[in-house]
């Protein structure tokens, strides 16, 4: 049996990474570049997204998302609300997106009036991390409230990240969270990663963590 159960994995990792290759090049075809946020329920994820959308649009960037929620549309109609094209996908029993939900939400999406995608996992700090979808980086979002050692107890979410962003800053020294310790955790299992600290209900710290994303 346990031969079975490698091989299924097996199957079900390479469907998923050759429909994240097909998801790539559609995405590249039509101009967009797509960004995958993970992070824990409650870190920032949305929060971020509102607060990039309009910092892009000032420079005439046309942003759009995929909302990705076990079940319900919170995350959804908060991004809709920024007035910018957006898809709700439920995983129902699923922890996370894979690249067939992903693919059938571009084609939901007004992809022609879109520049810059951001794909919204599920909140969760594990499942995501083996599922490709086709997006150019991946960001995870940790909050100070999570914890100095979540970076700590989730390593391989990060050495698959391209920036790490500690949010909810102002509120370190209340929950006694050591910030330093977060970030060397980051490097630690991902020498190459970039690093940005926010407060995400202020603002404080997005103009140089757009800059990285669009980089």
């Amino acid at each position: 049996m346990h031969h079975i159960d490698v091989h299924i994995e097996k199957d079900v990792y390479d469907t998923n990474n050759r429909i994240a290759d097909e998801n790539t090049a559609c995405l590249e075809e039509g101009g967009v570049r797509a960004f995958d946020l993970l992070g824990a329920i409650g870190s920032g994820k949305t929060a971020l997204i509102e607060r990039l959308a309009p910092l892009l649009q000032e420079q005439g960037l046309r942003p759009g998302a995929v909302a990705g929620d076990v079940y319900g549309d919170d995350d959804y109609r908060r991004i809709t609300a920024l007035g910018i094209p957006a898809v709700n996908v439920n995983t129902g029993k699923e922890c996370h997106l894979d690249a067939h939900l992903v693919e059938d939400a571009i084609h939901h999406l007004p992809i022609d009036e879109i520049d810059i995608l951001f794909i919204e996992n599920v909140g969760n700090m594990v499942c995501p991390t083996d599922f490709r979808l086709g997006a150019e980086k991946r960001i995870v979002v940790v909050s100070v409230t999570e914890g100095d050692d979540v970076v700590n107890k989730h390593p391989m979410i990060f050495r698959e990240s391209a920036i790490g962003v500690i949010n909810k800053v102002d509120l370190a020294e209340a929950v006694g969270a050591d910030i330093g310790r977060m970030e060397r955790d980051m490097h630690r299992y991902n020498p190459g990663i970039k690093v940005f600290r926010t407060n995400l209900k202020t603002g404080d710290g997005i103009v140089p963590l757009l800059s990285a994303i669009l980089s």
